[in-house]
């Protein structure tokens, strides 16, 4: 398990849906954290070195501006399930990659400029990884707002 300590825990429960679009974002997302721009630049450095965070960056609607995006499942043998996800994760249209306790137990989305891009990191993750990926393309948009406190 992963310790997060207190200013680490500020910088996720606080940057969670609330990063400011101005000219000096990490400066003013620091005011409010009580830190300083490179403070709060260094933290969020550390937590996506440590791993603690797999990403920082905004979340785009990826359909609105032309894209495409879908959710994926692979049944993945417990002892290559750490090779496979890095081989998946590799890929940059991949994101929200977790695992679940079932037989689909590697559930992932991909999201692309380009819808026709998303058979494609398909096509490379089965051949890469040799299983095969079950793609669930959206056919209703729900939105259910998610934050995680820690």
């Amino acid at each position: 398990m992963l310790y997060l300590d207190p200013t680490a825990r500020a910088i996720v429960n606080g940057l969670q849906g609330k990063f400011p679009l101005t000219s000096r974002p990490f400066r003013d997302a620091g005011r409010a954290l009580g830190l300083t721009e490179d403070e709060l630049i260094e933290g969020v450095r550390d937590l996506t070195d440590s791993g603690a965070l797999s990403r920082f960056g905004p979340l785009w609607n990826a359909e609105q501006i032309g894209g495409g995006v879908c959710l994926a499942a692979m049944a993945v043998p417990e002892a290559r399930f750490e090779e496979v996800a890095e081989k998946v994760n590799a890929h940059p249209e991949v994101a929200h990659n977790y695992e679940r306790t079932h037989r689909l137990n590697m559930w992932f989305v991909i999201s692309a400029d380009d819808p026709r891009k998303i058979e494609q990191v398909i096509a490379a993750i089965e051949r890469e990884t040799g299983l095969v990926v079950y793609a669930m393309p959206k056919a209703r948009e729900f939105f259910v707002g998610f934050r995680l406190e820690v």
